[in-house]
């Protein structure tokens, strides 16, 4: 799609104009369908903090300064977030969509008032895996799971998909207490609900919207790996 189809489309799709009056009930009654939904995900997390869990083993990781057991990966803290990263070996370029998510996750420090640590988890060796941490300008630390089944065992093997899990320690003890994948991950996201507040939206053909609205192959308007690591040099 070339800048001036683009401009084109866009100039004929416009929401309809209203007067002030009528904006703001329609947007009260928009408000009140957020406020239920909201209300809705105080309820799931309540239901997750009420999820079983099972005992993890005694996994052995790699981290910057060598082998690494599970839970001291925790550093003495009681909880733990694990994303998994995509990783195919011998791509000098990682899987876009977890290098743009993860490039989010640049201040983590918050964490800490909840005695909790972020990190990531692949299945690249650990020098290629701090390589690309360093290329793509990841600030949280990596470890890599390549001679470990830690990561297929949490639904992550290598050429697989990735994932979101997440741990609870009690002395030696770790237990796994919550997993999601795919468009789960969106709720621990900024960038899709800052996306979903234009008035285009996300402009993927699946996108429920208006007749006329600009659409687009999914995942056409995700910025690539590279694009990252330029982001990271310029700042």
């Amino acid at each position: 799609m070339s800048d001036e189809t683009t401009t084109t489309d866009r100039a004929a799709a416009l929401p309809p104009v209203v007067d002030q009056a009528t904006w703001e009930a329609e947007l009260a009654d928009l408000r009140a369908r957020e406020k239920a939904a909201t209300r809705e995900l105080d309820a799931i997390a309540a239901a997750r903090r009420r999820l079983p869990m099972v005992a993890m083993p005694d996994y052995v990781l790699e981290g910057a300064d060598g082998p690494v057991r599970l839970v001291d990966v925790f550093e003495g803290k009681p909880q733990l977030i694990v994303y998994n990263h995509m990783w195919f070996p011998g791509e000098t370029w990682q899987c876009g969509g977890c290098t743009g998510f993860t490039s989010q996750f640049t201040r983590l420090e918050f964490l800490d008032g909840y005695d909790a640590r972020f990190v990531i988890v692949t299945q690249g060796p650990i020098d290629e895996a701090l390589a690309y941490k360093a290329r793509v300008g990841n600030k949280m630390d990596w470890y890599s799971t390549a001679d470990s089944p830690f990561g297929e065992d949490v639904g992550a093997p290598l050429g697989g998909g990735f994932q979101l899990n997440v741990f609870l320690r009690d002395g030696d003890n770790v237990y796994r207490t919550y997993n999601t994948q795919g468009r789960g991950t969106e709720q621990v996201s900024h960038s899709f609900p800052l996306i979903d507040l234009l008035p285009y939206g996300r402009q993927e053909e699946w996108q429920d919207s208006p007749e006329g609205w600009p659409q687009s192959p999914t995942y056409s308007r995700w910025a690539p790996p590279e694009a990252f690591a330029r982001y990271a040099d310029e700042g």
